[in-house]
């Protein structure tokens, strides 16, 4: 239980440093390009990595919420 603790500790300390590093590649593309057109798509492609979870946390209180009642 304890290796289990320092193993999630370990990733969770070394997934920011990984994050900040794409975001700073996202970021340098962005700048490069001239016209609006690769920032209007890293913004929408951002828009649907957040939407999809709560879509799915929805549907799922959804189906808890038709299961307490009927």
């Amino acid at each position: 239980m304890k290796t289990r603790f320092l193993i999630i500790l370990f990733i969770m300390l070394i997934i920011p440093t990984m994050s900040e590093a794409q975001c700073a590649m996202c970021r340098a593309v962005v700048e490069s390009e001239s016209d609006g057109k690769t920032a209007e798509a890293i913004n929408n492609g951002i828009v649907y990595l957040m939407a999809v979870p709560y879509v799915l946390v929805a549907g799922l209180f959804y189906f808890i919420y038709r299961k307490m009642r009927g």
